[in-house]
């Protein structure tokens, strides 16, 4: 059986052809993670402290950030077909480093999956009522498993509902509220807090997804060319940004406050309802699906055995409803936080390596003509895993200085030191060995 029939979604082997969809597919599911309820939040945080050009040339730039990495990362997955994590393997991490990788992106994921299912929790509570809050938190976390343990194709009819669904309700709330203004007098109207620069607000911008944009591989992996993978970026990064962003900065305008989610989500009845669903299933499902495929690779790598994705999904998917429930995991947003800045360098290392220093390049170009894995992989990578953490290091200090764009100072400096470790002959593995599980991941 293939993985993509047993609902493993080819987890730890190549997508192939067959299984590919068209690039619109992968594209609606790409809008629906970034046209949220945060989306309009992050437009009035740039209203409040900038001028309508000022958010604009704030959202322009911090989309071309999130675009390159998007696209970059996003071209090596659908050559190869394989996840993030697995990818790491032969992109300068070699095995354990990819294990570390999956540790990193799967507890970020299943954290946020918790706290994503807190906030829906509360606002089904507040809409619905009827059942205690923590009741709903059971419910909203395991319906959103029960989706994901179908995978890539169930999501993705999801999302061809959640994403016209949210916009159109959405739309409808905001457009209610802008409708009582002239849009001109709320264009030439300004901010009205604290004032921050258009690098602050770019800052900002490039934060709110950069976590995403790194695991586009994740995604990608299931779209045919690379030019598909160009399409989709530009079109969903660029109006998930601006159209719900520069939205979001003029009902700021109107109603002089950032606190703009309130009033989208307080659409009262069925609507609101909808609302709250359809702005939470198409982001959570991939916070869920992403942290599956980190847990299964990162048990295989470490223990050469190969788990369903099902079970890992499920099973986590059980931890992160149930940690929501108790309230633990709104303690660790500062910790996931923090681990967010490790994933940019990863992203500039993968490239680095790829497109350039090409060190196992090779292995992958070979067994990629006949849909495996390369026979063998390396251990352990030293090299990558210093320039790894003392990139994110770097990011985490402009992050506390308020220096420049973090996320994209620690993409630049991890590939650029790689690159020089590459020159230096510093790239030396140690403990290479056959792939993990090879013998059951063929194709």
């Amino acid at each position: 059986m293939h993985g993509g029939e047993t609902g493993e979604d080819y987890a730890l082997e190549r997508v192939p052809d067959r299984a590919r969809y068209p690039w619109w597919t992968v594209a609606v599911q790409r809008f629906g993670q970034l046209s949220d309820l945060t989306q309009f939040l992050l437009g009035a945080t740039l209203g409040a402290g900038l001028s309508l050009w000022g958010a604009f040339w704030s959202f322009t730039l911090g989309a071309a950030i999130l675009e390159l990495v998007a696209i970059v990362v996003g071209i090596i997955g659908v050559r190869e077909g394989l996840s993030t994590s697995v990818l790491a393997r032969w992109t300068g991490f070699g095995r354990y480093g990819s294990a570390l990788i999956a540790l990193v992106i799967g507890v970020s994921l299943i954290g946020w999956f918790g706290i994503q299912n807190s906030l829906f929790a509360g606002g089904m509570h507040t809409l619905v009522g009827a059942l205690p809050l923590p009741v709903w938190s059971v419910i909203t976390g395991l319906a959103v498993t029960v989706l994901v343990l179908f995978g890539f194709r169930w999501m993705a009819w999801v999302a061809y509902v959640t994403v016209p669904a949210f916009l159109v309700l959405a739309g409808w709330s905001i457009v209610s509220q802008l409708s009582e203004h002239d849009l001109g007098d709320l264009a030439a109207s300004g901010p009205f807090g604290d004032p921050i620069s258009i690098a602050t607000g770019a800052t900002i911008v490039a934060g709110s997804f950069i976590a995403g944009a790194v695991i586009t591989p994740d995604m990608t992996r299931f779209n045919r060319t690379a030019a598909d993978v160009v399409k989709q970026s530009v079109v969903s990064i660029t109006l998930g940004q601006y159209v719900m962003g520069l939205i979001g900065v003029l009902v700021a305008y109107a109603v002089r406050s950032s606190d703009i989610v309130a009033i989208v989500a307080a659409t009262s009845g069925v609507a609101g309802v909808i609302v709250l669903v359809s702005a939470t299933v198409k982001i959570n499902d991939w916070n869920l699906y992403g942290g599956s495929l980190a847990v299964v690779n990162g048990i295989a790598t470490l223990t050469r055995t190969r788990v369903r994705r099902v079970v890992v999904t499920a099973v986590i998917g059980v931890v992160g409803t149930a940690l929501s429930t108790a309230g633990i995991l709104e303690r660790f947003s500062d910790f996931l936080t923090l681990l967010g800045v490790a994933l940019p360098p990863i992203a500039g290392i993968m490239a680095a390596e790829y497109f350039v220093v090409r060190r196992w390049r090779g292995d992958l170009d070979t067994s990629r003509a006949n849909g495996v894995l390369p026979a063998a992989e390396p251990g352990w990578v030293p090299a990558t895993l210093v320039v790894w953490l003392g990139a994110a290091a770097f990011g985490w200090w402009t992050e506390q200085a308020q220096w420049g764009i973090p996320a994209l100072n620690s993409l630049a400096v991890a590939a650029v030191a790689y690159l020089v470790a590459a020159k230096a002959g510093l790239l030396r593995s140690f403990a290479d060995g056959p792939t993990s599980g090879r013998e059951e991941v063929r194709s």
